[in-house]
């Protein structure tokens, strides 16, 4: 007796808990919607389920109903899952427009609020379509690498007007140093630009006299770095020193790259009047005291732009090869650096000519992702372009349907490289252009690509921001 009253109170409190369930139900679909109700009727359903188990004895066919319940638990996720997410509610100032209601039929019987007309067509948004990867992309490239036309040209036409006054400059300040003629370049006059911050280079060149220089490898200093030459002076017991305008700025009898940078340093810095040529210019110059190279900051009303002036060694006194004068550390601190970026660049144009290819076009999509990351931002122009080359020469199928396919590729070599810890320059590949990132750098930048492979829509819209003219 004790147990059937039991039985009849558990059934009695089932269903004023089932009725509550029904009457909260039908209240949350005018509230919620129909996507609303289904998840609020799930999760409603689980609370009882667990209370009934609460209050249920064991006694109960214990292995069949732990195994009901367990299947029962599966199909309420996957129900779950595939409910359809809530649409968000309109703004409160769309909520106090009247919304005009139609006309009830005549003949039409009046049914319960909330229901549905049998047969009526039901409206819905059509659903966003799914991009692939080659098309994001490109969606990508369009927004965050493209730089518009009118900005390049203004770009070019600022680099122009600045090389003029520098050279300027430089012929009145220093009348007895031959400087030639201060030349604009760089990646924005190949094409190649990813952005406001890829400096403009303005080379500086020195014109050093014929048969009184010669160049030494650096591997045969005692730097024993195969990234520099050293610029020696000759001919001393024909001409000695002094015979050259450039013989003050010997050190141990080589031409001293880090004397001419301080030089220059200085009087780009103290005594040129930038305020009164950027007036002319109609841009504000400034030149930016704390970095090491030599950077002026150009901002102009439509676009702001860096600009690098580049102390050079050219031509056949550098047998064909470019020298610049670039802050090393070290025992390599007057040595002069061989810049391979106009080798490279002529490599990628002559390489895209062949074929009418994309490699310059991934260079640029790389160089936009890796700039804007958080992380794989120590990842510079010219180990992206390393990884370019190589892929370039080895792939055969570079049209832009195959875009999305070379950047994995390039993903995957540089996750190859960063796990060997080298990564050699295509034109000099004595030189391992990882060298300069210590390894817990080299660590997190492995872990990024390999993140980014695994999703690599989260390299392209996941970075901390993208700067573009």
């Amino acid at each position: 007796m004790a147990e059937l009253s039991q039985n009849r109170g558990k059934r009695r409190d089932g269903e004023v808990l089932g009725g509550a369930v029904d009457f909260l139900l039908a209240n949350a679909r005018l509230v919620l919607g129909v996507g609303g109700a289904a998840v609020l009727g799930i999760a409603t359903l689980a609370v009882k389920r667990l209370i009934d188990r609460a209050t249920s004895s064991r006694d109960e066919d214990d292995v069949k109903g732990d195994a009901t319940c367990l299947e029962d638990s599966w199909k309420e996720l996957s129900l779950l899952k595939a409910t359809p997410r809530l649409q968000p509610r309109p703004p409160p100032a769309a909520l106090s427009q009247p919304t005009p209601l139609p006309a009830p039929s005549p003949s039409a019987p009046a049914g319960p609020a909330g229901a549905d007309a049998p047969g009526a067509p039901r409206l819905s948004s059509p659903a966003p379509p799914c991009l692939t990867f080659q098309e994001k992309l490109l969606a990508f490239e369009q927004d965050h690498v493209t730089i518009p036309v009118a900005h390049v040209a203004l770009a070019k036409q600022l680099a122009g007007d600045v090389a003029l006054e520098l050279q300027a400059y430089l012929r009145s300040k220093f009348p007895a140093l031959p400087f030639g003629a201060v030349v604009p370049g760089g990646p924005l006059f190949d094409g190649l630009q990813a952005g406001a911050a890829d400096p403009v280079r303005l080379l500086v060149p020195l014109a050093l006299e014929p048969g009184l220089w010669s160049l030494v490898p650096g591997t045969d200093t005692v730097a024993r770095d195969p990234r520099c030459w050293a610029v020696r002076r000759t001919q001393l017991e024909f001409r000695p020193r002094g015979s050259s305008p450039w013989d003050r700025f010997l050190v141990g009898g080589y031409l001293s790259s880090r004397v001419l940078l301080e030089l220059l340093r200085k009087a780009l810095t103290a005594s040129v009047n930038w305020p009164a040529i950027g007036s002319l210019l109609g841009c504000l110059i400034r030149p930016r005291v704390a970095s090491e190279e030599l950077l002026l900051e150009v901002q102009h009303e439509r676009l702001e732009l860096t600009v690098a002036v580049l102390l050079a060694v050219t031509g056949a006194q550098a047998g064909d090869r470019l020298l610049l004068a670039w802050p090393l550390e070290g025992l390599a601190g007057n040595l002069w650096l061989q810049d391979l970026y106009p080798a490279e660049a002529a490599r990628l144009r002559a390489l895209d000519a062949g074929d009418t290819g994309t490699r310059r076009r991934l260079l640029l999509l790389l160089c936009g992702v890796c700039r804007g990351h958080s992380v794989l931002w120590r990842l510079g122009r010219s180990h992206l372009t390393q990884v370019v080359l190589r892929l370039g020469e080895e792939e055969a199928d570079w049209a832009e349907e195959a875009l999305g396919e070379r950047f994995l590729q390039a993903l995957e070599l540089l996750i190859g490289s960063l796990e060997q810890a080298s990564l050699p320059c295509h034109f000099n590949p004595c030189v391992n252009l990882l060298d300069g990132l210590r390894e817990e750098e080299v660590e997190d930048l492995g872990y990024a690509l390999y993140c980014g492979l695994q999703a690599p829509e989260g390299l392209l819209w996941g970075g901390v921001g993208h700067e573009r003219w």
